[in-house]
């Protein structure tokens, strides 16, 4: 993988003032973070308010994702959620299916359809996830850090601020940002509860007693506080530090991978654009069209410099595309000295292209998609184990009848109560729920009851004789079970 040229640390600024970067002064770049300094120290990112097409194409498409993020606990499919990840109660529902331990299968498949997407995804597109869909970045750049701009004004004044002695202007402006952060953090942290118990238990904590739900209570304490320190301290870290995925991608990506790069071949050697200077005398000193401005690295959120080629902590979040283009259109350069590409597309001029790696990953993903699809859609609604009752034998009648005592354990997986019925699909015989005359399998839940089966001599075939038993629901067939029957020699 080729690496663009390392700009010259000791190039000379620009003809214009240079905004206040975060900049490393040691060369090894990648041995370091930018939002640490040598000793370890934290470096608060103040990244200058983006602007742009790319950023409003983000904005739009987060503002959607945000819209679906606090709907999704009200939206409701056949009456269940659309989304709920109860490990509480072991209970998931997707799509408004509902799904339990017993589909161990289903999750198996989902997992590996969720990995492969992972790996074809960031082999063709890079970390655009990052960038445009991570709930981490949505909600930090779109909201939080627009908060910023909007309480404390721009990087200048926030810095400004920060640096300026505490009066009763500067807290009031504290207080007011960090209790709008503290409140909508409660209200994030309480929408990711409410997919993992459920919107109508979330309801319930919040409209009781709170001495009856003090674990309830202590959760929606718990998510606050944990989103609060996320977005009001932790912030561009938790991409940097404590996501996997940056790392993760150095194994994925290739010469053909998109990623947002800077054209090297186009901006070397970095020099200012000088008044009424001409194209022409500038090639003539080797200058490309970059004019060392610091626009991109004052913009980015996790402090880097693009220009640096390919970096961990890089998000794919646009800022310095549309500010890099901003700088071009004032100098009157065409855009794209920062923009979608792949090495390839910079080294070589190669377009981008579906490689033979992204098919062999496309047609596995494929291929597990369209089983996992198949086990979802195939998969019954009541799902029944029949096992002898332990330490029991069979009794046999004087008319020649012989018995066996069973325990069904019927796991009802849908949204309803439904009666259970039990009926000989391949021999004579009767069938017989023992202490009811009709089993109601409870909805959601798992139920056990006892059955005992009698058979004729005629139905019998030696001392082990295979049953097919269906379960049904009023005439519907819910599925087939078998089992072994036993009998004298």
């Amino acid at each position: 993988m080729s690496t663009p040229v390392v700009p010259d640390p000791k190039a000379p600024s620009p003809a214009e003032p240079t905004p206040q970067v975060r900049s490393v002064d040691w060369e090894d770049f990648r041995e370091h973070l930018a939002t640490a300094d040598k000793d370890g120290n934290r470096t608060w990112i103040y990244a200058k308010k983006p602007s742009g097409r790319w950023h409003q194409r983000r904005a739009v498409f987060a503002w959607l994702l945000i819209a679906i993020m606090f709907a999704g606990p009200f939206i409701r499919i056949h009456g269940n959620p659309l989304l709920m990840i109860n490990i509480l109660e072991r209970k998931f529902s997707i799509l408004g299916r509902i799904f339990w331990p017993e589909d161990t299968i289903i999750f198996a498949v989902a997992m590996l359809v969720f990995f492969g997407g992972i790996m074809i995804f960031t082999t063709a597109f890079g970390r655009l996830w990052c960038g445009w869909a991570c709930p981490q970045t949505v909600m930090m750049e779109m909201v939080f850090r627009k908060l910023d701009y909007l309480i404390e004004g721009d990087a200048q004044a926030q810095r400004a601020l920060d640096a300026a002695p505490w009066t009763a202007r500067k807290l009031a402006k504290k207080l007011f940002k960090h209790g709008i952060f503290f409140s909508l953090s409660f209200l994030i942290g309480n929408t990711l509860l409410s997919y993992i118990i459920g919107l109508d238990q979330l309801l319930v904590i919040i409209t009781d007693n709170p001495m009856d739900h003090l674990g309830g209570l202590g959760a929606m304490v718990a998510f606050t506080l944990l989103f609060y320190g996320i977005f009001a301290r932790f912030r561009e870290q938790a991409c940097t530090f404590i996501c996997p995925y940056g790392r993760f991608q150095s194994a994925l990506l290739d010469e053909n991978t998109m990623i947002v790069a800077y054209d090297h071949k186009r901006g070397e050697t970095r020099a200012p654009w000088k008044r009424d200077q001409r194209l022409e005398l500038r090639r003539e000193e080797n200058h490309g069209d970059c004019v060392n401005c610091h626009q991109c690295v004052a913009v980015c959120p996790t402090g880097i410099d693009i220009r640096n080629g390919v970096q961990m902590e890089c998000v794919n979040c646009t800022a310095c595309i549309d500010a890099c283009d901003h700088v071009m259109d004032k100098i009157g350069r065409p855009r794209g000295l920062i923009r979608y590409a792949s090495l390839n597309g910079i080294e070589k001029g190669q377009p981008l292209r579906f490689t033979a790696r992204m098919k062999l990953y496309a047609t596995m993903l494929t291929g597990l998609v369209i089983l996992f699809l198949a086990l979802v859609f195939t998969r019954a609604e009541v799902e029944t184990l029949f096992l002898r009752a332990p330490g029991s034998l069979f009794q046999a009648a004087p008319d020649g009848r012989i018995s066996n005592l069973y325990t069904a354990k019927i796991v009802n997986k849908s949204n309803r109560d439904l009666p259970i019925q039990f009926r000989l699909l391949n021999h004579g015989g009767r069938v017989v729920v023992l202490g009811a005359a009709s089993f109601i399998a409870p909805k959601e839940k798992v139920s056990q009851t006892s059955v005992l089966i009698e058979l004729g001599p005629t139905d019998r075939q030696g001392p082990t004789t295979q049953l097919e038993l269906g379960v049904y629901s009023g005439d519907k067939l819910l599925e087939t079970v078998k089992t072994a029957f036993i009998g004298p020699r």
